[in-house]
């Protein structure tokens, strides 16, 4: 574990942390009830398989609460890719850095791992402008948009960044 704004990272999921994502990602309101769902289920298959669910994680802990987290993984079929499928901060820690220092953290063990580019993707609501921001603030670009793909007048906006892979 390694600590910066008084948090604590894990690495390490266990079962408990299923329901504090689930308390978490429907905390920030952004999400629907599928949404919340599919956050939860990454944890379970991580518990249940392991490494080999595909799916890593770093939890950002204050006195044992989650104040944030971030899931990634290796993208199918590619040699170096990974998508980044979560990251959410708990509003009480937004603000704060915590966004930005469990995106160093992903990334940081991406590149590790031979990881070379880290793909997200997000809604073009309008309640999606400042992760859209947050994004681009951390050096990702737009790639790609998919008009109406969530729903029509939602598109799925597409960022990717470049990340030197370790050694």
């Amino acid at each position: 574990m390694s600590a910066a704004n008084g948090l604590a990272l894990r690495e390490s999921v266990c079962a408990e942390d299923e329901a504090r994502v689930r308390r978490l990602v429907a905390g920030t309101g952004f999400f629907h009830a599928e949404e919340v769902e599919v956050a939860a289920e990454l944890v379970r298959e991580r518990v249940s398989r392991g490494p080999a669910s595909g799916y890593h994680f770093v939890l950002a802990l204050h006195d044992g609460e989650l104040a944030g987290y971030a899931c990634y993984g290796p993208i199918a079929c590619t040699r170096s890719s990974y998508d980044l499928y979560w990251i959410a901060v708990d509003p009480g820690w937004q603000s704060r850095g915590v966004g930005r220092w469990l995106m160093d953290q992903a990334e940081r063990r991406i590149a590790q791992a031979g990881g070379t580019r880290v793909y997200v993707e997000t809604s073009s609501r309008a309640q999606y402008e400042p992760t859209r921001r947050f994004y681009e603030r951390c050096g990702y670009a737009v790639d790609a948009r998919l008009v109406d793909f969530y729903a029509p007048g939602d598109d799925k906006v597409v960022f990717v960044k470049v990340v030197a892979a370790a050694g």
